[in-house]
């Protein structure tokens, strides 16, 4: 095997772990990805699909595997895949760069046996997450499983807080955003009571009950918050 066909091999593998990791993928992301041309993923999608991998080409839109096509060697619950995506987003602060590399390769190996609508809630919380380094240990919470759940299931949320005057008050929440500060967690979500986006360290939340009730989910990224109300 020459060089050429060992690079194309590690492609293909690497193309075909994509697609398990993501919903819908075009040619041209994959192009870019591997800096390769539009053509040659052509071929290596056709030499996929001559392999006998069920990949399903949507006009215009791009490739998504045939669904239920790989079972899932190792099952993960969704809170374990939250978890993972947490510990994606404090790696990617690292400074050593082949140490971020090799660990974000590792997670889309991860993400690839996640079904769908795990995946789907995975990516979610990994876009509303955004980390600063945390040197104080001390303030920390028993509630961050159970928020990212209700924050990818849009869950209304009912917590006992208590604010800076301590103040106890009783809160309907709709979570949106996760953030870690130098100092604390703290929580975006659309307070009911208030009629507003707040921000509530998860700290001062004394009590948190996961309500069956669903919110409509709130069309905007995190970035879009941010520019919107800062």
């Amino acid at each position: 095997m020459n060089d050429n066909d060992t690079k194309r091999l590690s492609r293909l593998t690497a193309i075909l772990t994509q697609l398990q990791t993501k919903r819908l993928l075009t040619a041209t992301e994959l192009a870019k990805k591997f800096s390769v041309s539009n053509r040659t993923i052509y071929r290596d999608i056709k030499a996929l699909e001559d392999a006998g991998v069920p990949i399903v080409t949507e006009e215009g839109k791009g490739y998504s595997l045939m669904e239920g096509y790989r079972i899932p060697p190792v099952m993960f619950t969704e809170s374990q895949a939250n978890a993972l995506i947490v510990a994606e987003q404090l790696v990617l602060k690292n400074k050593d760069a082949s140490f971020v590399k090799d660990y974000t390769e590792a997670i889309e190996k991860i993400k690839a046996v996640l079904g769908h609508p795990i995946k789907d809630k995975a990516n979610l919380l990994a876009e509303r997450t955004r980390f600063s380094q945390n040197t104080n240990s001390e303030k920390n919470s028993n509630n961050l499983s159970q928020l990212q759940f209700a924050l990818t299931n849009f869950c209304v949320t009912s917590i006992d807080y208590t604010n800076e005057t301590n103040k106890a008050t009783n809160r309907l929440i709709e979570p949106f955003a996760l953030l870690s500060t130098q100092e604390n967690w703290l929580l975006v979500a659309w307070c009911r009571l208030r009629k507003e986006f707040r921000y509530f360290r998860l700290d001062r939340i004394k009590t948190l009950k996961v309500l069956p009730d669903k919110f409509t989910p709130h069309k905007m990224t995190l970035q879009e918050y941010f520019d919107k109300y800062h």
